[in-house]
């Protein structure tokens, strides 16, 4: 959820602190004069602390020492302050809601969180790039890195230091209600693109740093009762599944926060979890800071005691009443309140946030052509193209009737539906990020269409009859379905909204040139799939979202994307096929929460295990509607000489060929898959590594694959949960290559 210094256009809940919009702006006034100490004799004439009065401001020194040098100046109040956001963030205030803090040591700087996931969200004037599912599709390390560089910058921009993403989840369920704010279902690739998205946010531009916090830890699959309800997941499983992108993201690139979540894991909160230090410190190695959800928190010492360190928005089980309570108690000890405070100090120190402080006037409008050229580029290379029936794409460039249709391709809204409902994911009925004029899909096809002299009718789709009619009258038709998700509820199926379904039926059958451009979050069932010729999953895709959809169509662009996720034929087909594995059950075997009950927890059991995913369709043979990593393009491509050889003691070189077969230059993403030997007890194949080889038509590329067997991927072993250690087999592993996990044409074997 949003911190509450990034609330300020959004609806208050029960219980939550407004955010003293001026009361910040003073301080961070006040404040900066003194972000930079001088020299005792410049000190003396400019009245601005020296290093003397704040030696923790000494650039020369690490982050470390510069926290432990302000920590010990501090008393416990003040080093309480750092263990609740407010407090923490605002240091020219000593009241909040009623609790009191001694005054903060000077040489302290405002530092303000937002949500952040696809965009910076809570503000105006900034970029809305397409949704993390769409990033995911992508398969590309390098502009996840860029993307989150450009955030970054618009964050400062606007006067955000702390940016509460990316984020990560096991893609438990397609119907949970945030999947698109993730990254996929799989380990590594959600690990690597997150790892890349925590470098853009803590690499970029020096001078403009924000800092990364990593969600939500761990088991956070499910937005039904995910206040009140019990994760229950085996230790093979939860090392494999879902710990597992935790652990590549965090040991690839150092994350500054990590936030804990909602729900409880085994009967235990996420936020008050030994899971916090036994795992995600002591055995990933996590040495930034633990931030809680909003209210996740549920005590005070069992919480300091699991790893918890600050605890989100205002203080409440971390006020200093409480804090000072358990410690007289004996129930906290003070180290460990230091150390608390060290660990978020520390951080901000590192992230660069007491050398840099945000500006106290952010400017209205933070989002640049450069910016709205990346949310392009993700719009484009993660749209998926999933079917391309007679090659009716990409379109002629000729004269061309078209008719287009549905509610999401224009900018006027039908019954509350338009352009901007397909930006991004819902909150609170709005774009959880600023979308005020996308470029809707009807303006840019219009456009492209009568570049080629051609022209174009709309229908909103509304009156089925009405759109067919329209269809019927045209050359092409270009229908749009969507479906809306987002933060506090799960989706009831994964059909279209608006009667989607049947509008796409009706215009199909009205004229079979048709295609279909999905804008949804996650997977979606397809009824009307043998009728149209086309289909183009382009998710969430931001502000540019119509431009990329035109340049997809025509072949500007020619499409790369590949699915993160795998599409079921039947939402029976998912892996959680009993209600006490979702949505969960209640002690009376209901999975209906009894009226007036707010403190029951419902528990769900993750008995699936380990197939999850294509894991799951492997594992049980099914066929899905469409396999993780699929993607059709404009071009075609041959896989040829895999082989495998040793590069050391624990690597090993995948190393295959790539050749463009096709008229036209494309991206192909080789995908890596490994079995291991069947005495690990696996379900199938696993992804260990992708590579992607931009041809030109008869181009060939030698692609490498690393695999390193001791890396926080661990590609070649299984979680032991007897020796409770990652465990590799001995035995033969067979590797297999191609486009997608059901379309791997080379096939090779190792034994170790």
């Amino acid at each position: 959820m949003h911190p509450s210094s990034s609330r300020m256009r959004r609806p208050s809940r029960p219980g939550k602190a407004p955010f003293r919009a001026v009361t910040v702006l003073v301080a961070a006034t006040a404040l900066a004069a003194v972000a930079a100490p001088t020299s005792p004799a410049a000190a003396a004439q400019t009245g601005r602390p020296s290093l003397a009065e704040c030696p923790w401001m000494d650039a020369g020194k690490t982050a470390g020492q510069r926290a432990r040098l302000l920590l010990d100046a501090s008393t416990l109040g003040q080093k309480i302050r750092w263990l609740d956001e407010q407090a923490a963030t605002q240091p020219g205030q000593t009241a909040f809601d009623g609790v009191t803090y001694p005054a903060q040591l000077p040489c302290t700087p405002v530092i303000t969180y937002t949500d952040g996931p696809d965009g910076v969200r809570g503000s105006t004037g900034v970029t809305a790039f397409p949704a993390p599912i769409a990033l995911a599709s992508t398969w590309n390390d390098r502009l996840a890195r860029t993307k989150a560089a450009a955030q970054a910058e618009e964050a400062f921009d606007k006067g955000k230091a702390v940016v509460l993403a990316p984020g990560i989840s096991g893609g438990r369920t397609p119907l949970a209600g945030r999947t698109s704010e993730y990254l996929g279902e799989d380990p590594l690739l959600s690990g690597n693109l997150a790892a890349q998205g925590i470098q853009g946010l803590q690499k970029g531009d020096p001078a403009k740093p924000t800092m990364a916090v990593l969600k939500h830890y761990v088991g956070n699959e499910q937005e039904t009762d995910r206040t009140l309800s019990s994760s229950n997941i085996d230790e093979r499983t939860r090392k494999q599944i879902y710990d597992l992108p935790f652990e590549i993201a965090v040991r690839n690139a150092r994350p500054g926060g990590v936030m804990c979540s909602y729900n409880q894991i085994n009967g235990t909160y996420a936020c008050e979890n030994d899971l916090l230090k036994d795992v995600l410190k002591n055995t990933l190695g996590f040495d930034g800071y633990v931030v809680s959800d909003f209210r996740a928190v549920h005590s005070t010492a069992p919480s300091l005691n699991a790893g918890l360190d600050q605890e989100l928005n205002k203080p409440n089980y971390y006020s200093p009443d409480n804090i000072t309570t358990a410690i007289n108690d004996g129930k906290i000890t003070a180290a460990r309140v230091d150390q608390a405070a060290f660990r978020v100090v520390r951080s901000y120190i590192q992230a660069g946030l007491f050398d840099h402080p945000v500006p106290t006037d952010p400017a209205a409008d933070v989002s640049t052509a450069a910016h709205k050229a990346v949310s392009l580029a993700v719009a484009t290379k993660g749209s998926v193209l999933l079917k391309n029936q007679n090659s009716i794409l990409p379109l002629a460039s000729k004269a061309l009737k078209i008719a287009v249709i549905g509610p999401t391709a224009s900018t006027t809204a039908t019954d509350g539906v338009s352009a901007a409902t397909a930006c991004a994911s819902q909150f609170m009925g709005a774009p959880s990020v600023d979308c005020p004029k996308p470029v809707a899909a009807l303006d840019a096809i219009t456009a492209r269409a009568a570049a080629n002299g051609g022209t174009v009718t709309f229908d909103n789709g509304k009156d089925p009859a009405a759109a067919a009619a329209a269809a019927k009258a045209a050359d092409l038709a270009i229908v749009l379905g969507y479906y809306t998700e987002g933060e506090f509820a799960d989706r009831p199926n994964l059909n279209l909204d608006g009667n989607g379904d049947a509008l796409i039926s009706a215009v199909a059958d009205a004229n079979p040139a048709t295609i279909a451009v999905l804008q949804t979050g996650g997977p979606v069932l397809m009824p009307w799939r043998d009728k149209v010729k086309g289909i183009l999953e382009t998710w969430y895709a931001g502000d540019q979202q119509g431009t990329a959809i035109a340049r997809l169509l025509w072949g500007d662009d020619n499409p790369s994307g590949r699915l993160p996720m795998t599409f079921p034929k039947s939402q029976a087909d998912l892996p959680t096929r009993t209600p006490a594995q979702y949505p969960g059950t209640f002690a009376d075997g209901s999975t209906t929460r009894p009226p007036d009950d707010q403190t029951s927890i419902r528990q769900v059991d993750y008995t699936e295990g380990l197939k999850v995913g294509y894991r799951w369709y492997d594992g049980r043979h099914i066929a899905p509607l469409y396999p993780f990593g699929y993607g059709l393009s404009y071009t075609s491509y041959r896989y040829r000489n895999l082989r495998v050889t040793k590069a050391g003691a624990n690597t090993y070189n995948v190393t295959f060929t790539i050749g463009n077969t096709g008229a036209r230059a494309g991206t192909e993403t080789g995908q890596v898959y490994l079995t291991l030997p069947a005495s690990a007890g696996e379900p199938g194949k696993r992804l260990v590594g992708y590579a992607q080889a931009a041809l030109k038509p008869g181009q060939t590329r030698v692609m490498t694959v690393r695999l390193k067997a001791d890396g926080p991927a661990h590609p070649l072993s299984y979680w032991s949960a007897s020796a409770h250690a990652w465990t590799t087999p001995p035995g033969t592993y067979t590797v297999q290559v191609g486009g997608s996990s059901r379309d791997l044409p080379l096939t090779t074997t190792f034994t170790r």
